[in-house]
């Protein structure tokens, strides 16, 4: 039987370690001080859980990262029993207007002290600037984009489970040393696609290979045959799929059903969780190479958490749904013996531990 109290302060590194990848390059970590003492809102913490809900993204975090911040919340409350805290929720339609609209009312209205979650790279930059000016806590825990913490970094924004660099560098250094030097990129036309071609790219050039082009399709596209077709015919090594969830599952769908999996290229799932190799099957998952940060069966603490996870949401975790639990735990502890906190001053840790402030 395992101690959830006993494991909180644990949770957050073992969160970090890779459970099935080629390679694992750990980026940008957060480590956090605290900094500025404020009341919470009428004494009661408010965490604000906003992501996509019933959209192309939603099964990656959606209302299972909803449990998960619920999850981490009664946990913290059997050590800080005294201290009241509210979820709220709402859906950003993957729309960066709508989630800077809720998150400004969040903030000025409703008393919202800190958010988790968002999960998607352009409306994250939407709403970073929001939680500068207002000076409160955006833990973003599944946001691919560089950008938070590079030209928009933040004081008071965290990246979480990972970003962008740290889910291709691994994957193109290695698979460049076997050879596999000429890629092709599929990626989603948003923020978080065309900056992970961006950074690929740039680690491709750094290893000597090549890209051969990119190709860019709307969020939630549905067909997929040109695009594969430019990337067959640019006879590149590897195709790589920059997007997630709804998208990729359909990508991988179509790229069997054309036969590319029986071919000579090799396909690279820049990004993928739990819940895409369900929903495209083990087949047509077979033979993917991809990265991930976090899997609920890498050891015993992470499958008891899978265990409460699944009989509350009747599926097993995804990286992001436990970075939220972790989140909503890290910011809640300092909350319990503090009583007051609103903002921590941030540094982020670079992947050949260089530091800097935002």
């Amino acid at each position: 039987m395992v101690d959830h109290a006993g494991v909180l302060q644990s949770w957050h590194i073992r969160l970090c370690r890779s459970a099935f990848a080629i390679i694992l390059t750990l980026g940008p970590v957060a480590l956090a001080e605290r900094s500025l003492a404020a009341d919470f809102s009428g004494d009661v913490v408010r965490i604000g859980i906003i992501n996509d809900q019933a959209g192309p993204l939603s099964d990656l975090a959606g209302p299972g990262s909803v449990v998960a911040a619920k999850m981490a919340v009664h946990d913290f409350q059997k050590v800080a029993p005294g201290l009241k805290v509210d979820i709220v929720v709402a859906d950003h339609q993957n729309k960066p207007d709508i989630g800077a609209q809720i998150v400004r009312k969040w903030f000025d209205v409703d008393g919202v002290d800190m958010v988790a979650d968002v999960g998607n790279s352009a409306v994250a930059l939407a709403i970073q600037s929001i939680a500068r000016d207002k000076n409160r806590i955006v833990i973003y825990s599944a946001v691919g984009t560089t950008e938070i913490g590079g030209k928009q970094c933040s004081r008071t924004g965290l990246m979480w489970l990972h970003d962008n660099y740290n889910l291709v560098a691994g994957s193109v250094q290695k698979l460049v040393s076997q050879g596999y030097d000429s890629w092709f990129f599929i990626a989603s036309d948003y923020a978080f696609g065309r900056n992970m071609v961006e950074v690929s790219q740039r680690v491709l050039a750094a290893t000597g290979a090549k890209s051969l082009g990119a190709v860019f399709h709307p969020l939630g596209n549905a067909d997929y045959s040109s695009f594969l077709l430019q990337a067959q015919a640019s006879k590149a090594k590897v195709v790589a799929f920059a997007n997630a969830g709804e998208q990729l599952v359909t990508s991988m769908k179509q790229w069997n059903e054309f036969g590319m999996n029986a071919g000579s290229q090799k396909a690279v799932a820049e990004l993928m969780f739990l819940t895409d190799v369900h929903a495209m099957g083990a087949d047509t998952a077979k033979g993917l190479t991809t990265v991930t940060a976090w899997y609920w069966a890498l050891n015993e603490a992470t499958r008891a958490f899978a265990q409460r996870f699944y009989k509350l949401h009747n599926a097993m975790p995804t990286a992001p749904q436990a970075a939220v639990y972790s989140a909503v735990l890290q910011y809640l502890s300092p909350a319990g013996h503090f009583k007051f906190l609103r903002v921590w001053s941030v540094k982020f840790l670079h992947p050949r531990g260089r530091t800097r402030d935002c």
